[in-house]
């Protein structure tokens, strides 16, 4: 007998399974059934989850003075481009940003949450400065809290009186404090750009043509990133520096105005003559109009 073994428990009962919740056995036991039902082809009516897919590059480095952030704009919703110029680096205090990758809306309402969070703690500690920390702390704990339900993978990057930092946050909760670090679909090609050009006490601007190479990197190598690159600096002073749409490679403008449209095509005023043009009153049903209405002002 195994000394794991406990005599006194029979052999009906159930056995810990490991980890802290247990909430999920029965579902993922009925997930299990139904895939070997659908592999079989014992079942057609599969209730099998999909997961969701997500496309995003964003990255972040500690250079000399600072920080910098960068990130694509593409939001997708399946295979469809949902928007091509969305922003992903988000305000949480006046020295701190953070991208965002995973589901739009968990991303931004996550961020906005934990900003009106930062902006009330500043209020109550003398209106000082906020601690880079402090915010990854937040936003750690709400993740974790609602164990990965929220899809938000984040970017945590700013400076403070302890120096610049870089925190890298998993939509579980999970944390790592680093010098350089990518996350979203395009996360493996901006990190093949990073390990090849990082290294420390970066200059600022060899710092930002570093991210931008990252972010295209992401744009051209992964389906769910494209469009433009966004960076945002952060830097020891104070200062911020936003770079939106710093980066445009696939500007479609100029192929546009490229296109010789014919002028029979273009529909001017005029065009279409109009023979007669009349206007009723419309009746009102009830017999009044505005002007039959009395409005008492309110006592105030």
């Amino acid at each position: 007998m195994s000394e794991f073994t406990n005599p006194d428990v029979g052999l009906d009962s159930a056995a810990p399974t490991g980890g802290f919740n247990f909430d999920n056995v029965h579902r993922n036991a009925l997930i299990e059934a139904q895939l070997q039902k659908a592999s079989s082809g014992a079942s057609k009516n599969n209730i099998t989850p999909l997961a969701n897919k997500t496309g995003t590059t964003i990255v972040g480095l500690v250079y000399k003075n600072g920080i910098v952030l960068g990130a694509d704009t593409r939001s997708t919703n399946d295979t469809t481009v949902a928007d091509k110029n969305c922003e992903k680096i988000h305000y949480i205090a006046p020295n701190i940003y953070c991208c965002g990758a995973g589901t739009a809306a968990d991303t931004e309402k996550t961020t906005e949450l934990i900003s009106s969070q930062m902006e009330l703690l500043r209020m109550n500690t003398g209106d000082g400065q906020s601690r880079v920390v402090t915010a990854c702390t937040m936003l750690k704990r709400m993740l974790f809290r609602y164990q990965g339900y929220i899809s938000a993978a984040l970017v945590l990057g700013g400076c403070d009186v302890n120096g610049p930092h870089l925190y890298q946050i998993y939509p579980h909760g999970s944390t790592g404090k680093l010098p350089f670090t990518t996350m979203g679909s395009g996360s493996l090609a901006a990190m093949a750009v990073f390990e090849e050009g990082f290294k420390d006490d970066m200059e600022e601007e060899e710092a930002v043509e570093l991210v931008k190479r990252a972010i295209l990197a992401g744009i051209f190598n992964d389906l769910g990133s494209g469009s433009n690159c966004d960076t945002t600096v952060i830097r020891l002073d104070g200062t911020v520096v936003h770079g939106r749409n710093c980066i445009m490679p696939n500007e479609v403008k100029p192929l546009r105005d490229s296109v010789k449209r014919s002028d029979r095509l273009n529909m001017r005023a005029g065009t279409t003559a109009v023979l007669k043009s009349t206007f009723t009153p419309r009746k009102s049903r009830f017999g009044v109009t505005l002007a039959d209405v009395t409005v008492t002002p309110m006592e105030t």
